[in-house]
């Protein structure tokens, strides 16, 4: 059996090496929902959309192979009422629309009923590459 030990793994062009055909997350995001939208963070990820109130889509800079991947997310705080913080409920994939093998779409439930624009806002999306 061998062993490799690598600190850092880049591409043959020297930047990050690109996931394939492996378990970890292929993007993900965290951002600031409520105004003027706003990436703290991401990886993966070209450009982000706001939809209205507590919708957003979430556009990928390398597509997956299909449109059959898993997106999971959390968000919270500075929606309503206005400035509380409070747990929201997630549910990605809900505004009206499918998702494709480039971008994903969520959108943002208070109390599992009233969709609203919220602070935190955190998503990661497991799945194959093309």
């Amino acid at each position: 059996m061998s062993t490799l030990k690598a600190d850092t793994i880049q591409s043959t062009g020297g930047g990050a090496a690109t996931l394939t055909k492996q378990s970890a997350a292929k993007a993900w995001i965290n951002f600031n929902g409520v105004g003027t939208v706003a990436t703290r963070g991401s990886f993966n990820v070209s450009s982000l959309a706001d939809e209205g109130t507590g919708a957003y889509q979430t556009n990928l800079t390398s597509a997956t192979a299909d449109a059959n991947y898993a997106v999971a997310g959390s968000a919270g705080g500075g929606g309503p009422p206005s400035g509380c913080w409070h747990t929201t409920g997630f549910n990605a994939n809900s505004y009206n629309t499918s998702n494709t093998t480039s971008s994903f779409h969520q959108q943002i439930y208070y109390a599992t009923t009233t969709v609203a624009d919220t602070q935190f806002i955190y998503s990661s999306l497991n799945g194959d590459l093309a």
